[in-house]
């Protein structure tokens, strides 16, 4: 006797179901009497719950296994089910498509928050306040380069990325940054071990922009790129 090969069967509709639920629904299909099939629909419903795990384990909707059932049956099966058939065009619609943010990020290697900062930076007018934001801006922008590349990026070139991620609007000259090393303290204290001690507190701040930038005026914009 020659065996009957799975590329000679037909395709299962429902693979969680298996072949043999299928060939039963196909005979369910074939029986004359309307009362003699849902009386067998309702048996293969009840096979199918301790038959399929995941519905054993898990009770889900029992609308969904009738319709599992007329789909397996191809949308042609008349039994007195307690829930309407459902149409084939809503089972088989395919769902809309994600649109995806489209938000082009420049100069990956800071991120997109250090661009949110920057928008934040133009709106101050003090320009005092716009000195102390190019300062944090260009720690952080120092840092975060620094964790990902592992090397260190000189002060001219996030200067330059400043001032083109604001189109110009903040500016400070490269003599200023490298005199009082303005750049340069958020990523070594992130590298310096935890002081310990009563003196951990009591550590002097370098560079009298980022002094400023903590006080009452510079909080603002610390608290915008926290949250």
């Amino acid at each position: 006797m020659i065996g009957e090969y799975n590329s000679q069967r037909p395709d299962i509709i429902l693979k969680e179901y298996g072949r043999n639920v299928q060939k039963l629904v196909e005979y369910l299909r074939t029986v004359p009497d309307k009362e003699k099939r849902t009386e067998l629909a309702y048996t293969l419903i009840e096979l199918i719950k301790q038959l399929t795990p995941s519905i054993k384990d898990q009770p889900d909707n029992p609308q969904r296994l009738w319709d599992d059932l007329y789909i397996i049956a191809d949308f042609n099966l008349e039994v007195n089910s307690p829930y309407p058939m459902p149409e084939r065009e809503l089972i088989f619609k395919k769902p809309m498509k994600m649109m995806y943010p489209k938000n082009d990020v420049r100069f990956k290697h800071y991120g997109k928050n250090i661009e949110k900062l920057v928008k934040e930076a133009l709106k101050k007018d003090d320009p005092q306040e716009r000195e102390e934001a190019i300062i944090y801006l260009g720690k952080l922008m120092k840092t975060f380069y620094g964790n990902w590349n592992k090397e260190t990026l000189d002060d001219s070139v996030i200067l330059r990325d400043i001032q083109a991620m604001s189109g110009g609007a903040l500016n400070m000259t490269i003599e200023k940054v490298r005199e009082d090393n303005l750049f340069e303290k958020l990523y070594k204290e992130r590298k310096k071990a935890r002081p310990q001690g009563n003196g951990g507190g009591q550590q002097r701040h370098q560079g009298g922009g980022h002094r400023s930038f903590k006080n009452n005026k510079g909080s603002n914009f610390r608290r915008r790129r926290d949250q």
